[in-house]
C-alpha cells in the first residue's frame, strides 16, 4: 500500500469514527472498510496496474466520507474532502480528477463508462452477494427510519430489496459476475422464500394497518384491566375480613353457650347475667353485620332488547343476564362487540357498580369492627364491675387430710 493511501486510510478512519452521526447504522466506517476490501479483491481479480490501484483505493476510502457533512449530496461533499486532503499532500490534479470521478460513479442510477468506474460500482454493492446481506440491509432500513428519510415496513422493505436486486442492480466486472453473482442470486432466492413464507404475516400487517385506528389504545386497556383487578382484590380482602369476624364471634358464642351460660343457673352466679348478656349481644350483632357485609344482592337477571339498543344494560355482569336464554345473550353480545363506545361504557359501569358494592362492604365492615371492639371493651368493664360490687365473698378452704 502506497504512503498516500495509508495516510488516507488513517484520516478517513479517524474522521468516520469521531464525526459520524450515531444514526448512521449502515453508512459508517464498517461499510467503508468493506468497500475497500472488495475494491482490493476486484483490483487483484481484474489485474489493475499500480497507478490505477492507488486511485481506486483512495476513492474507496473517501467515497462515503461526505456523510459526516450531510446525508444529501454526500458524493459532492466526499469529493471536496478528498480534494482538500490530496491537495494538502501534494497529489497531482490528474489524480484528484480521477478520484473525484470514481467517487461520483457511486451515485445512484449512474452507468459506469470505464473499467475503474465498474470496479468502484461493484465494490460499493459487493454486500449484495454476501451471506449477511439481509442483516446489512436491515441496518440500512433502520438508518433511513432513524434519520427520518424513509420508513418501510418489513414487508415493503423486502419487496424493495427484491426489486432492487432483480431489476435495478447488476455487476459489471467479469470478476464480480464470475465470483459474486451466485451469492447475489442466493440472496434473491432467500428474499423470495421469505416473502412466500411470510405471506400470511404480510396480510396480517396490512389488516393491522387498516384497522389500526379502530383498535383500543393499550393505555386504555391497561387502565380498565388494572382497575378491575384492584377492585376484585379489595372485594376479596373485604370478604376475608368479614369471614374472620364471623369465625371469631361464632367461636366466642359457642364457648359462651357451652361454658358460661350453664353456670348462670346457680344463684351465686347471678352477678354474671348482665355481663354475659352484653358479651353475647355484641357478638351476635357483629356476626349479623359480618353476614350483611358479604350478603349478595338479588338482581332481576333479565334485560330487554330496547335496553341493549339504548346501551343501558351492562352485559358484562352476570346478574343482568343469568335468566336470559343463550340466543338472546348471544345477540346482545354481538351488538356489544360491534360498538367500541358500548364496550367502554359497559366496562365503566362494571367499575362503577363494583365500587358501589365495595363502599357498602367496607362501610358495614368498619361499623362491624367498631361494634366488636366496643363490645369486647364494654363486656370486660361490665364483668369487672359485676365482680367487684356484686360478686360473692370467696373463702379459702384448705382440704382436711384423713388419717
Amino acid at each position: 500500500m502506497s504512503s498516500i493511501v495509508s495516510k488516507a486510510a488513517r484520516f478517513v478512519s479517524d474522521k468516520l469514527a469521531s464525526d459520524t452521526n450515531p444514526n448512521y447504522l449502515y453508512h459508517n466506517l464498517r461499510h467503508t472498510q468493506r468497500v475497500v476490501n472488495s475494491t482490493k479483491e476486484l483490483i487483484e481479480g481484474e489485474q489493475i496496474g499500480e497507478v490505477e490501484e492507488e486511485v481506486l483505493l483512495l476513492a474507496a476510502w473517501f467515497h462515503d466520507l461526505g456523510y459526516t457533512v450531510s446525508y444529501s449530496n454526500h458524493e459532492e461533499n466526499s469529493c471536496g474532502m478528498a480534494r482538500d486532503f490530496l491537495t494538502e499532500h501534494g497529489c497531482s490534479k490528474e489524480i484528484l480528477s480521477q478520484v473525484c470521478s470514481l467517487i461520483m460513479a457511486t451515485e445512484k442510477e449512474y452507468e459506469p463508462k470505464t473499467i475503474l468506474e465498474q470496479i468502484m460500482r461493484d465494490a460499493d454493492s459487493s454486500h449484495f452477494a454476501e451471506k449477511d446481506f439481509l442483516a446489512t440491509s436491515e441496518l440500512l432500513r433502520e438508518e433511513l427510519e432513524s434519520l427520518g428519510i424513509a420508513q418501510y415496513s418489513l414487508v415493503d422493505w423486502r419487496e424493495e430489496n427484491i426489486r432492487l436486486l432483480r431489476t435495478k442492480h447488476r455487476f459489471y466486472t467479469d470478476y464480480a459476475l464470475e465470483n459474486w453473482q451466485q451469492g447475489k442470486d442466493k440472496n434473491i432466492k432467500k428474499l423470495i422464500k421469505d416473502k412466500k413464507k411470510n405471506s400470511k404475516l404480510a396480510k396480517k400487517e396490512r389488516l393491522k394497518a387498516k384497522y389500526k385506528g379502530e383498535l383500543p389504545d393499550r393505555g386504555i386497556q391497561t387502565l380498565y384491566r388494572v382497575t378491575l383487578r384492584n377492585h376484585l382484590k379489595l372485594s376479596d380482602i373485604a370478604d376475608t375480613k368479614a369471614n374472620i369476624l364471623l369465625s371469631v364471634n361464632a367461636i366466642i358464642i359457642s364457648m359462651a353457650l357451652s361454658n358460661l351460660i350453664p353456670k348462670l343457673d346457680n344463684p351465686s352466679n347471678d352477678y354474671l347475667i348482665y355481663p354475659t348478656c352484653v358479651f353475647i349481644t355484641f357478638s351476635i350483632v357483629s356476626m349479623v353485620m359480618s353476614i350483611l357485609a358479604t350478603k349478595p344482592n338479588v338482581t332481576s337477571g333479565q334485560f330487554t332488547e330496547e335496553e341493549v339498543n339504548l346501551k343501558k344494560v351492562n352485559l358484562l355482569f352476570f346478574g343482568n343476564f343469568h335468566k336470559m336464554k343463550l340466543e338472546q345473550y348471544d345477540w346482545a353480545m354481538s351488538q356489544l362487540i360491534k360498538d367500541k363506545d358500548y364496550i367502554y361504557s359497559s366496562l365503566t359501569k362494571d367499575l362503577y357498580f363494583l365500587g358501589i358494592v365495595l363502599e357498602r362492604k367496607y362501610r358495614i365492615l368498619r361499623w362491624t369492627y367498631t361494634v366488636f371492639m366496643i363490645g369486647m371493651v364494654l363486656s370486660v368493664i361490665v364483668f369487672g364491675i359485676a365482680l367487684k360490687f356484686y360478686g360473692p365473698e370467696r373463702v379459702l378452704e384448705l382440704p382436711v387430710m384423713q388419717p
